[in-house]
Order: C-alpha cells, then sequence, then structure tokens
C-alpha cells in the first residue's frame, strides 16, 4: 500500500513541527555525511531551528569549508551580463591603450622623433610648443640660479658675521689672559723696587773722591 505524500506546508500544531524538525535534521545530516563518503567530497550543513538554536555538520572544518566559499567567484550573473560586462571591460582597456599610444606618440614627436607623417601645419603647432615649454625651462632655470645665488650670498654674510664675532672673541680672551698674567708675576714687584731704588740715588755718590773719603783713603792731594 503507497503512502500518501505529505502535503508541503508548514505545521501548525508546535509539538509536532519540533518533532519533524528533529526527525528530518537527523535524516539530512545522514544524508550529508553519505554524500560526503560516497563522492569525497567536503559537506557542510547550517541549521538554525524556530527557536534561534544551531545545528551544523562539516565533513572536514567548517571553517575551510566556509573559506573556500567565500573565495568563490561569484555565478549568479547571468551570462549575457558577464559578456556584456567583459565587452564594457574591453572596450575600457582599447581606449586607455589607444590614449597611451596618442601620448607616446607626442612625447616622441616633442623629441623630434616620428615627424614624417606630420602635415606643416602640425609642424609649426609642434614648433609652436616647443618654444613656449623652451621658454618656460629657460624661466624656471633663471629662477632656480637666482635662488641659488641669494642662497649663496647669504650663507657668505653668515659667514662673515660669524667670522667677525669670533674673531672679537678671541681678542678678548687674549688681554684677559695677558692680564691675568702680569697680576700673577712675581718679578713683576722686584723690577719695580729695583727702579725706584736706582732713582732714589743722588748723582754725587759716583765721585771717586766721595768713595775715597768713606773708605778712610789718602786723598790725592796728600799724595801730592
Amino acid at each position: 500500500m503507497a503512502r500518501d505524500k505529505i502535503k508541503i506546508k508548514k505545521i501548525d500544531n508546535a509539538t509536532a513541527r519540533q518533532v519533524t524538525f528533529s526527525k528530518r535534521r537527523r535524516g539530512l545530516f545522514k544524508k550529508a555525511q553519505e554524500l560526503a563518503i560516497l563522492c569525497d567530497v567536503d559537506v557542510g550543513l547550517i541549521v538554525f531551528s524556530a527557536s534561534g538554536k544551531l545545528s551544523d555538520y562539516a565533513s572536514s572544518s567548517m571553517c575551510e569549508i566556509l573559506h573556500k566559499h567565500s573565495i568563490q567567484p561569484d555565478n549568479s550573473v547571468k551570462p549575457d551580463e558577464q559578456t556584456l560586462d567583459l565587452l564594457k571591460n574591453n572596450s575600457g582597456y582599447a581606449a586607455l591603450m589607444k590614449d597611451y599610444a596618442d601620448q607616446l606618440r607626442q612625447l616622441r614627436q616633442m623629441r623630434g622623433e616620428d615627424l614624417q607623417g606630420l602635415t606643416l601645419e602640425e609642424l609649426v603647432h609642434l614648433e609652436r610648443t616647443i618654444d613656449i615649454g623652451l621658454a618656460r625651462v629657460i624661466e624656471r632655470k633663471g629662477q632656480q640660479i637666482m635662488e641659488e645665488l641669494n642662497s649663496l650670498q647669504q650663507k657668505g654674510m653668515q659667514l662673515l658675521e660669524e667670522n667677525k664675532r669670533l674673531k672679537e672673541k678671541m681678542e678678548e680672551m687674549c688681554m684677559v689672559e695677558k692680564q691675568a698674567v702680569i697680576d700673577h708675576d712675581p718679578m713683576n714687584g722686584f723690577h719695580e723696587d729695583v727702579q725706584c731704588s736706582s732713582e732714589s740715588v743722588p748723582e754725587h755718590c759716583d765721585q771717586p773722591s766721595d768713595t775715597s773719603l768713606k773708605l778712610g783713603l789718602p786723598s790725592s792731594d796728600h799724595w801730592e
């Protein structure tokens, strides 16, 4: 006797609903385990009950399975949309490549290369552009030279001021050392005393007659 098919809808009775959840969950986990063993695949199963309780099954590691799932490309985009996106990307890439080629050609022409295909008007325009650029380069070069000259002049003035300051400091130090030597020289007072003694002796003390009389010797008149 064939069993009647159960109509798939929400079970109104809470007790019957809980019993059915428990039975179907065990059966689902069993099928997942069989699939992982028979086919050698990674299976991860996560179930939340009506009350929010978590039940899960993983054939290996749930973290590894979730990581594999997170790095998989998004396959929700339709093939037609993928083709359209690819075409857009290719057109954008082609536009960028064309712009790059144009810029490279202009650069080579600024260097004086690849001039064969240019018309007279294009050559005149290129010449004018180069002249304007050259004038700007020369102007900037002059400004740079003047800035460097001003900087060197300022450094020169600073060196002169520093040299003057050091010279004045050296002169002050020499004067201080010279004064210190004079103040601490013991022979300085001796020389001054000798000079004063020689100045206090009368001039007539040097006469021979006075010396002879002081020594008790006969004078020259006595000998005569």
